[in-house]
């Protein structure tokens, strides 16, 4: 994404989260991934973390990727705990004309250490391997010899999208991709996890980010699946156009949804995986055998 048009969408988001527990839960130190990134293209207006009951301490960082991350432990007894997440962003329209590089074979888009250091790390599988044979040869159907990088990406993303169904409760954050690919059915953190690992599976920078979509789409365009709800999706990274780039950029891509990114698209966090920024995690201490958690989202569109 490139600077500030006349096409930017404002939004007001709205992330809560509701823990309940069958007995009092006396400690809870929990890790929040609920602060929208800002960078060219996105910019946040306001945020705030708004936890119930009140943390005994609580704290801001920035992990190796710069996510922003909150820290906080509740020491009163509670059985309920509600982290609610509430930010203003503006969103500018990307324009996918202008990326020279991705017009270029997607061999060329391969990163080193010297055209691109950062990315690197991008490239590498996981711990334990997503990367199989059939990984391999799926994203070989779309990476051909010498075809230019966008076209390639594009045509992965429609293939992912229409050979994978869509279910919700299919499986969880530990699923492999290995298995989605068995069941061919999964959410949108596994269609982004593909999509990552096949790009990987050839040498190319993938990255999975995390944020949400726009729940009231602008005018002219279809409500998309997984509004109401945080999302994922996948990005492919460039090199340079000059030679001295060695930062490069990277272009995102939704498999769950047959498109690139684009203003509807409200970036939180990203990382290698999910593992790297999910939402929140945490530990409690408890005596309680039973617990349930709800997740509410609203992404609404601010006049401006």
């Amino acid at each position: 994404m490139i600077g500030r048009d006349d096409s930017a969408r404002r939004y007001r988001v709205a992330h809560r989260t509701t823990y309940s527990y069958s007995d009092e839960v006396s400690s809870s130190y929990g890790r929040a991934y609920l602060t929208p990134r800002q960078f060219p293209g996105q910019r946040l207006l306001s945020h705030e973390i708004d936890i119930d009951p009140v943390p005994s301490d609580r704290s801001i960082g920035t992990d190796v990727y710069g996510n922003t991350t909150s820290y906080f432990h509740v020491t009163a007894d509670h059985r309920k705990l509600v982290v609610t997440g509430a930010s203003e962003v503006e969103v500018d329209t990307p324009d996918h004309t202008d990326i020279g590089p991705a017009a270029a074979p997607w061999e060329n888009a391969r990163p080193t250490a010297t055209t691109g250091p950062l990315a690197v790390e991008f490239t590498l599988d996981l711990q334990p391997p997503e990367i199989t044979p059939e990984v391999t040869a799926y994203a070989a159907e779309s990476l051909t010899p010498r075809r230019p990088l966008l076209e390639a990406v594009r045509e992965l993303n429609t293939r992912i999208y229409a050979d994978f169904t869509y279910k919700s409760g299919s499986t969880t954050v530990s699923t492999k991709v290995a298995d989605v690919f068995a069941a061919r059915a999964g959410v949108c953190q596994d269609f982004a996890r593909i999509g990552v690992a096949c790009l990987r599976s050839h040498g190319l920078a993938a990255r999975y980010v995390s944020g949400y979509l726009a729940t009231d789409p602008p005018p002219g365009k279809e409500r998309m699946i997984g509004a109401d709800a945080t999302h994922a999706w996948s990005a492919v990274w460039l090199p340079g156009e000059a030679a001295h780039d060695r930062t490069g950029r990277w272009i995102a891509f939704d498999p769950t949804n047959d498109q690139l990114a684009d203003e509807r698209y409200v970036t939180v966090a990203w990382g290698r995986d999910y593992a790297d920024v999910p939402p929140l995690r945490g530990i409690i201490y408890t005596d309680a055998k039973e617990s349930s958690i709800t997740v509410s989202v609203d992404v609404a569109p601010v006049a401006g």
